[in-house]
C-alpha cells in the first residue's frame, strides 16, 4: 500500500470550494485509514500484499500561493500472474450469444469517476466527489472469481467465450468493448442489469461504475454449464443482451432498449463509440527548472543519521506491511519481511508458479518523486533503475525477460508540468528503456495531480511508479538484506558515474532543502553492465545477501543490512573526504554480502565489467555501528538504538492506530534477547512420510470445505495432496442440496478465508448455517460421531468452534474473537507442539516451527475458568505460541492475538 501525503497540512482551516464547509481528510487521517481500506479489500479478496513503498512530501514553490506536495494522495495497486496460454486469445463470439453481467447490482455510486479523478482536487462540485465514490465488496469480488476459475478449471469445455472487467464508464463502457473485440454488435435489454436501486434513471443504470462486475459472452448451449457454477459459488449473474450481426453504414452497432420506458435508449454505430478520438495537443515553452544549491558541509554527522532515519520514505514501513496478508495462496516465496527478527527490508517480491517446482515471478518498484521538482528527466531514469536494481535481488540472469509497468501521475496544464511530463516519458520511453532492451508494456495515467482552495495551490511533482516483472527459473535463489553465517565483508557496486549528488535526497529534505544536482543515470551502458553483474552474482552463487541503494543513500542501505541480521558494522569509507556524500547521496548501487575466499574472482568481473568495487563494511558481534574514514571513527552508536530511530515513526503511527500496548511490546522486541524464529524438529522435514502410503495407491478422499468468500481452499487442497489424500472440493451448495454427501469421506479440510465476508462474526455465519438447517446439523454430527479426522484453519476454525455441541468431547472449547491488537495481524510466528493425541502432530512432539499466520480473531476466549481449566486438564492444547527460548508467551507479536496461555 502507498500514499504520498503531505505531514504538515492543517486541515483544519480548509473548505471546499462547493460552498458548505466540508473539513478535507488531514494526511495523518489518509495515512492512518487509507491503507487500512485497502489491506482488509486486498485481505477478503485473497490476494497477497508483498511489495510497496511510502512517500510522504512537501517542499516550497518558487511561485506565489504555491507548494510541492501530496494534498491529493495517491494509492499504488497492482499485480502480477500467470495465464495459461489458452486463454492469451479470445474464443469467436457469434452472433447469438449470450451476453452476461456477472457479480454485483448496478447501485447510484461510481457516476462520473472518471472524470472526477482528471479535475483539480477543490474546484469541482462536492457532489461531484461523492458521486464518484466507489462500494468495497471484496466478497462479491471473489465469488466472481470463483466463477471464472472454475469455468477455466474444465479447459476446453470453459462456457466463457470472452470476457471483459467493469470499471471507469460502467458496463456503458464494458459492453461496448466486449462487443467490438468480438468484431459484432449488440443488443441490450436495460432492464435485465441487475440493479439495488429501482429509482435509477436508464443513464444511470447504464453508467454508473459500481465494481466487483465482469461482462462475459457465453454461446447458449453452454449456459446451462455456466449457470450451475454461479448458481454453486452463489455469485448473481444477468444475461442483459445477445450479440448480433447486424450492421449499419459504419460497421456493427449498439442497441440498448428500455421496455419499462419503451425506447431505445442507444442507438449508434459502434465506431462512433469506440472510434479513435483527435490527438490531444499540449505544448509549451521550454524553461529551466529553478532551483537552489544544497550544502551539506557544515552539517552534523549525528544529527544527519538521527533526521534521516526518521524520515518516512527511509524509517520502518512495518505499521503497513503487518495488516495485509502476505501467505494467501500458499505460493508466497519472498514477502517483505527478513531474517529471523521479521524486519520489513526486503528488495524484491517472488512468488511461486505452482505448487509443484521452483519456478516463479518477480516484482519490484522504483520510484523517485521529489527528484523531479529538481530534474524530472533523472526522476524517472531513477526511478527505472532502482526498480530493477531491486528486482536483481532475485536471480533474474536474463534481462530480455524483464518487462516494466510505468504508472504516470502530473498535474498536466500546471506551469512547467506539461514539459515536464513529456521530459521524464521521453527519457525513459525513448532513451533509456530502449538502450536497456527492456520493455513498457503496459501502464496508467493520473494527470489531475493539483489541489486549489482559496488562494492556496499544492501540486504533485511528475510522478512515475515503476514495477518491474520478470519471470524466475528458481525462486530459490533470491537474495535478502539479511547476512548469513560466513559473510565477512560488504562490498558496494556501483556504476563509473555515480558521484556524491544529494538533490532531493532524503538528507536534503531533512534538512529543508531540495538542491540543485540529484543522482542521475547518466550512461545507459554502465546501468546495464551493473545489472548484468547482479546476475553474475547469482550464477556463480557468490554473493551471500543484498541490498540495493535509494532512499537514505549508503548508510540506510547498510544499517539495514545489521536490522535485519541483527550485528553491528565496522563501516570503512577509507580515505573519503566527502563523508556525507558517501553516506547519504542516493546515487545507483547496490551493496552485497561476500565470503573472502569469492571477494577477489568478484573483484575482478566487476572491473572487468567497468563498475566501481569497494569494500565498504564488515559485520561486528558486538552490535556496536562505527562510521570511520581516514583513520578517525566519524560517528559510533548501537544497533538497537538505530533501530529504535528507525522503527520510531512505525511504532507511533501504529500506537496511534492499534493498542498502544501492543505496540509498545513490539517496540520493546528491538533489544529483546528472546524475540526471534529458529527451527527445532525431532523429525526430519525433508522425510516425505507420506511416501510408502501413496506407493500403496490408497488416497483417502478428504473434504476441503468452502462457503461464499473463503479464499484458502486451492493451498489447502495442495497440502492434502502433498500428504498423501485425495483432495475433493465441496462447496456448502453441495452440503446445501446433498447433506448426505458428506458421509463419503473420512476426513473433513474446513478452509479459511473471509466467509459471508466476515459479516456474521467470523466463522459464525458458516456455523449457523449449519445449525439452523436440520438436515445438513444431523450430516455434521454424523459425520463427528464416525472414527474420522477433521482439521479446521482460520475461520473454518471458528466454524468448527460454533458447532462444538455437535463434537463429541469439545464442551470445553473456547470461541475465537478479535486480536488484542484491534487489527489483522499477518506475522510469522514461533508454536511449540506439544505432546498431545492427535493424529494431526504424530511425531511433531517439543517441535518448534515457525509458521505463518494471517487473522484479525484469534484469542481465544473461554464460557467459563472451568472450561479452561478443563482443556489443560485434558491436555488438549496441541500448540502454544512461544518465545526463541522455546517457553510460552503472551507479549505480542509473538503471541499475535493475546490468547490466554498463549
Amino acid at each position: 500500500t502507498t500514499s504520498h501525503l503531505s505531514l504538515t497540512a492543517e486541515p483544519e482551516a480548509w473548505e471546499l470550494r462547493a460552498g458548505k464547509p466540508d473539513r478535507i481528510a488531514s494526511a495523518l487521517d489518509i495515512m492512518l485509514e487509507g491503507p487500512l481500506g485497502a489491506a482488509q479489500f486486498n485481505n477478503e479478496f485473497g490476494r497477497p500484499c508483498l511489495t510497496g513503498y511510502f512517500r510522504t512530501f512537501e517542499a516550497p514553490s518558487q511561485r506565489a500561493g504555491e507548494i510541492w506536495g501530496y494534498l491529493k494522495p495517491v494509492m499504488l495497486a497492482g499485480g502480477v500472474g500467470s495465464i495459461d496460454e489458452a486463454y492469451v486469445e479470445a474464443a469467436t463470439v457469434p452472433p447469438g450469444a449470450k451476453l452476461i453481467a456477472l457479480g454485483g447490482p448496478a447501485m447510484l455510486i461510481g457516476l462520473g469517476g472518471g472524470a472526477a479523478s482528471s479535475m483539480t482536487a477543490g474546484t469541482s462540485a462536492a457532489d461531484l466527489d461523492f458521486a464518484s465514490v466507489q462500494r468495497d465488496n471484496a466478497e462479491m469480488q471473489r465469488r466472481c472469481q470463483e466463477v471464472i476459475d472454475r469455468c477455466c478449471a474444465v479447459g476446453d469445455d470453459n462456457p466463457i467465450r470472452l470476457i471483459h472487467d467493469v470499471g471507469a464508464g460502467g458496463l456503458a463502457n464494458a459492453f461496448p468493448e466486449l462487443v467490438n473485440d468480438a468484431g459484432v454488435g449488440g443488443w441490450f435489454d436495460l432492464r435485465a442489469v441487475p440493479s439495488a436501486d429501482p429509482g435509477m434513471s436508464p443513464l444511470e443504470i447504464w453508467c454508473n461504475e459500481a465494481q466487483e462486475r465482469y461482462v462475459l459472452a457465453v454461446l447458449p448451449a453452454d449456459m446451462p454449464r455456466f449457470e450451475a457454477i454461479a448458481s454453486r459459488e452463489r455469485c448473481p449473474y444477468a444475461v442483459v443482451g445477445e450479440a448480433t450481426g447486424e450492421q449499419s453504414e459504419r460497421g456493427p452497432r449498439l442497441l440498448v432498449h428500455d421496455p419499462l420506458l419503451k425506447q431505445t435508449s442507444v442507438d449508434l454505430p459502434l465506431t462512433t463509440l469506440l472510434g479513435k478520438p483527435p490527438k490531444m495537443q499540449r505544448s509549451f515553452t521550454q524553461e529551466k527548472r529553478p532551483a537552489t544549491p544544497f550544502d551539506a558541509s557544515d552539517i552534523d554527522l549525528a544529527e544527519a543519521i538521527r533526521r534521516v532515519l526518521r524520515f518516512p520514505a527511509v524509517a520502518s514501513k512495518k505499521f503497513l506491511v503487518t495488516i495485509g496478508d502476505r501467505s494467501i495462496t500458499g505460493l508466497v516465496a519472498r514477502d517483505q519481511m527478513v531474517g529471523p527478527h521479521q524486519v520489513p527490508v526486503a528488495d524484491v517480491a517472488v512468488t511461486l508458479a505452482g505448487f509443484e517446482g521452483y519456478v516463479g515471478e518477480a516484482m519490484a518498484l522504483g520510484e523517485r518523486s521529489p527528484v523531479a521538482v529538481i530534474d524530472p528527466k533523472a526522476a524517472a531514469r531513477l526511478a527505472v533503475a532502482e526498480a530493477l536494481a531491486n528486482l536483481l535481488a532475485a536471480p533474474v540472469t536474463d534481462l530480455s525477460r524483464v518487462v516494466l509497468s510505468a504508472n504516470w501521475m502530473a498535474a498536466a496544464g500546471h506551469p512547467g508540468e506539461d514539459q515536464a511530463l513529456y521530459e521524464s516519458v521521453r527519457a525513459v520511453g525513448e532513451e533509456l528503456c530502449p538502450a536497456l532492451g527492456i520493455a513498457i508494456p503496459v501502464g496508467k495515467d493520473s494527470l489531475s495531480m493539483r489541489t486549489a482552495w482559496e488562494s492556496q495551490t499544492v501540486v504533485s511533482p511528475v510522478t512515475l511508479n515503476v514495477s518491474a516483472f520478470a519471470p524466475l527459473a528458481d525462486v530459490r535463489g533470491t537474495l535478502t538484506p539479511c547476512m548469513p553465517a560466513g559473510t565477512e565483508g560488504l562490498y558496494l557496486v556501483e556504476p563509473g558515474f555515480a558521484g556524491r549528488r544529494l538533490g532531493g535526497s532524503a538528507l536534503a529534505q531533512c534538512f529543508g532543502a531540495l538542491g540543485d544536482t540529484p543522482a542521475d543515470v547518466d550512461d545507459a551502458a554502465q546501468l546495464k553492465a551493473l545489472l548484468r553483474f547482479a546476475g553474475m552474482l547469482h550464477d556463480q552463487q557468490w554473493a551471500t545477501c543484498f541490498h540495493d541503494r535509494s532512499d537514505g543513500g549508503l548508510l540506510i542501505t547498510l544499517l539495514e543490512i545489521a536490522f535485519a541480521t541483527r550485528c553491528g558494522l565496522t563501516i570503512d569509507l577509507g580515505t573519503e573526504s566527502d563523508a556525507v556524500g558517501a553516506l547519504f547521496a542516493e546515487e545507483v548501487g547496490f551493496v552485497v554480502g561476500l565470503r573472502d575466499q569469492d571477494a577477489a574472482a568478484a573483484g575482478r568481473l566487476a572491473a572487468q565489467a567497468g563498475l566501481r568495487w569497494s569494500r565498504v563494511a564488515e559485520p561486528r558481534a558486538d552490535e556496536r555501528v562505527v562510521v570511520d574514514a581516514n583513520g578517525e571513527a566519524l560517528f559510533q552508536s548501537t544497533r538497537a538504538d538505530l533501530e529504535r530511530q528507525w522503527a520510531s515513526v512505525s511504532h507511533a503511527m501504529q500506537r496511534r492506530r492499534d493498542d498502544p500496548a501492543c505496540a509498545d511490546e513490539e517496540f520493546a522486541t528491538i533489544d529483546d534477547a528472546l524475540s526471534g524464529l529458529r527451527c527445532q524438529t525431532p523429525y526430519d522435514p525433508a522425510d516425505d512420510v507420506a511416501a510408502p502410503f501413496i506407493a500403496t495407491c490408497h488416497r483417502p478422499r478428504v473434504a476441503i470445505l468452502r462457503e461464499q468468500g473463503v479464499n484458502g481452499q486451492i493451498e489447502m487442497a495442495a497440502a492434502f495432496d502433498r500428504a498423501g489424500f485425495d483432495a475433493v472440493d465441496v462447496h456448502m451448495s453441495d452440503l446445501a442440496s446433498e447433506p448426505s454427501e458428506l458421509g463419503r469421506f473420512g476426513a473433513l479440510a474446513v478452509c479459511g478465508g473471509f466467509s459471508y465476508g466476515d459479516v456474521l462474526g467470523g466463522g459464525g455465519g458458516w456455523a449457523k448455517a449449519v445449525r439452523f438447517d436440520e438436515r445438513l446439523r444431523d450430516a455434521f454430527a454424523r459425520f463427528f460421531e464416525r472414527d474420522t479426522l477433521t482439521l479446521g484453519v482460520c475461520n473454518g476454525c471458528q466454524m468448527l468452534t460454533g458447532l462444538k455441541d455437535l463434537v463429541p468431547g469439545a464442551a470445553a472449547w473456547p470461541r475465537f474473537v478479535s486480536n488484542r491488537s484491534e487489527r489483522f495481524e499477518a506475522r510469522t510466528v514461533l508454536v511449540r507442539v506439544n505432546d498431545v493425541s492427535s493424529p494431526w502432530l504424530a511425531g511433531m512432539t517439543g517441535a518448534l516451527v515457525p509458521v505463518p499466520i494471517a487473522h484479525g480473531e484469534g484469542r481465544a476466549e473461554f464460557d467459563s475458568p472451568s472450561d479452561h481449566r478443563a482443556l489443560i486438564g485434558h491436555n488438549a492444547v496441541a500448540m502454544q505460541y512461544v518465545d526463541a527460548s522455546g517457553a510460552p508467551t503472551t507479549r505480542f507479536p509473538a503471541n499475535p492475538n493475546g490468547s490466554v496461555d498463549a
